[in-house]
């Protein structure tokens, strides 16, 4: 069961695809969000949350303050997953200014190279089975779409190699959990 945990939003149940995604653990997920509520990186962010799944981690940071999400998902049966719960976190916001949340079906890397947004906030967690090829890809792609002090949280397997980060991305710190681990990356002048 995946669920938001704090926020406006916060017991939430989400949906979950049936097939071809991996949710983030509820304890992962807490550990990325106190590091970033740490960091003062959640209230007012725009979030980007690349290959969504179930969009569990732009839809937490809604419920904690962000200020706009953009979730991307390449599997047909993942966006109307990430369509339905952001109607279920949108539907709990209140009476209040609604949350932004937009749905994008490409694949990341489609996304990046048309996208004309900025994010503070970036989520990659792609399956395990995506090479470090294509994930280079993406974090190319990513760069001129990052604010000057964005913060990126990439989820990868503790027993993958650690991806090549390209000029302009930097890696401030690598934290494991169990099966997981979070590399967190910031830009930095090429």
């Amino acid at each position: 069961m995946t669920r938001i945990i704090a926020g406006f939003a916060g017991s939430l149940t989400l949906k979950v695809p049936s097939a071809g995604t991996r949710p983030t653990s509820d304890r992962v997920r807490e550990a990325i969000f106190s590091a970033l509520a740490a960091r003062d990186a959640i209230e007012g962010m725009r979030v980007l949350d690349l290959y969504a799944g179930s969009g569990a981690l732009a839809l937490e940071a809604i419920s904690r303050g962000a200020a706009s999400a953009v979730l991307v998902e390449k599997s047909y049966a993942a966006v109307q997953v990430c369509k339905a719960n952001a109607a279920l976190v949108t539907g709990r916001a209140g009476r209040g200014a609604r949350p932004s949340i937009q749905v994008i079906g490409k694949p990341a890397t489609s996304y990046l190279s048309s996208a004309l947004d900025q994010f503070d906030l970036v989520f990659i967690d792609p399956p395990y089975e995506v090479g470090g090829l294509e994930l280079g890809h993406v974090l190319e792609g990513l760069v001129p779409r990052l604010a000057p002090d964005a913060v990126v949280a990439l989820e990868r397997s503790s027993r993958s190699v650690a991806p090549a980060w390209p000029a302009g991305l930097a890696l401030d710190k690598v934290s494991r959990y169990g099966e997981t681990a979070v590399y967190w990356l910031s830009p930095v002048d090429a």
